[in-house]
Order: structure tokens, then sequence, then C-alpha cells
């Protein structure tokens, strides 16, 4: 006999959202918070197995929240819908990390800061430049990924970003980029490059407060290791 095909099938003390709503959500695996949210598998296989299925494709939880459509749309069981929950648990996971850094300096939570930065380019497969634009109380203005590159190098053009630095007005910035090779130690192409940033941005009064760096389950702060 294989598994449920859906949570509804099963006994109401196994299903996730009991079990969620008893003793909180803490206390579900990955697997049952994913089939919480699929609800479904298809035929053949059931929701759990299904569920299993998607974390193992992306490497985990980790993975899978920073899946694109194209991935997702990759997997069967996986249709529209149920991409479009998981694309939104994503999207709120980030404003739910953006909002605090909205309302206050950045560096009153510099461990959001990491953790913000670390679900945006977190797991991505190649290099991604992004900078966290801020007004003069360092506060967050705006996220934006600039330049993107292949597995080994990005060109990142120092007058672009002083362009958007303009246009959002902003006072500061945090640069932040991701390594695909997992290791966040910081280059010397990285030290090169955010000394080149931080002098074209000085031109136009807007400090360089800091630059992360992202790999697998660490950030590393330029600012923190008196990189800067």
């Amino acid at each position: 006999m294989g598994l449920p095909m859906s949570l509804k099938d099963l006994p109401a003390d196994l299903r996730p959202r009991e079990k969620l709503l008893a003793r909180g959500p803490a206390a579900l695996g990955d697997a049952e918070l994913l089939a919480l949210l699929l609800r479904t598998g298809y035929k053949g296989r059931g929701v759990f197995e299904l569920a299993q299925q998607v974390l193992d494709a992306f490497g985990g939880v980790a993975g899978l929240l920073h899946a694109d459509a194209a991935a997702l749309a990759r997997i069967k069981g996986l249709g529209p819908a149920k991409r479009a929950e998981l694309a939104a648990v994503l999207e709120l996971a980030r404003r739910a990390l953006a909002q605090p850094l909205r309302a206050a300096p950045v560096f009153d939570a510099p461990q959001q800061v990491k953790d913000y930065v670390a679900l945006q380019l977190g797991q991505r497969p190649q290099e991604v430049f992004a900078v966290l634009f801020l007004d003069g109380q360092h506060r967050l203005i705006a996220t934006e990924e600039l330049f993107h590159g292949t597995l080994g190098q990005t060109s990142v053009y120092p007058r672009e970003v002083v362009r958007r630095a303009l246009h959002h007005n902003a006072g500061a910035v945090v640069l932040a980029h991701n390594h695909p090779s997992g290791m966040a130690e910081p280059s010397r192409a990285d030290e090169f490059l955010t000394q080149a940033l931080k002098s074209a941005l000085k031109l136009v009064d807007v400090q360089v407060l800091d630059h992360l760096v992202v790999g697998q389950g660490q950030v590393v702060s330029f600012a923190e290791r008196g990189l800067l």
C-alpha cells in the first residue's frame, strides 16, 4: 500500500496541520512542513514522497528557498499553484527580514543584515552582486541585484553603482555578493573592488558601510574584518 496522495487521506493525528497546531511548527520536520504547503502528491507518489523529492532535488530547505521558477517547473508534481505558493513563502521571508531594516539603522541589527543577504544570495548557482541602498539614517531604501556573472567572476561597474545610489538619493550603501563555491573568504579581487567602489561613491558623498560576502552557511563582513 502506497503513501497517501493528500493530507486529508492521513489519520488526523498524523496530519501536519493538526500536529503544528497542537505542538507548534518546530515539532514538524522539513518534509512535513513542505507537505503542509503542497497538500497533495500525484499519481504514484504521495505528498510526503513529493515533499522529500523536492527537498532532495534542491539540497534541502536552503536550496529550495533559492530555487527559481524554471528549476521548480522541472519537478514533476509542482504545478503552477504549488510553485506560486513556494514563491510566496520566499517573498514573505524576504519581506519579514527587510521590514526591521527599513525601520531602524541597519547596524542596530547586524545579524539581521547578514540573514537578509544570505536569503537573497545564498545557494545561487552564479555570482550575484547586490547593493543595499540606505538613507541618511542608514535605514534600508531598496536592494538591487546589479550584476550577474559566471561561476568564477562578474563584472561590476562603479559608474552603475553610483548612478543607482543617486537614483535612490542614498546616503550610504552595503555591498554584497555571493561565492557560488561556498567559501565566504574574501579574495584579493573582492578587496580591490571594494576600494574602487568606496572611492567612486565617496565622490558623490555616499558612504560604503560594509561589504558582505555570502558563502555556504556563512557571511563574512568586511567591516568586522577591518577591511574598509
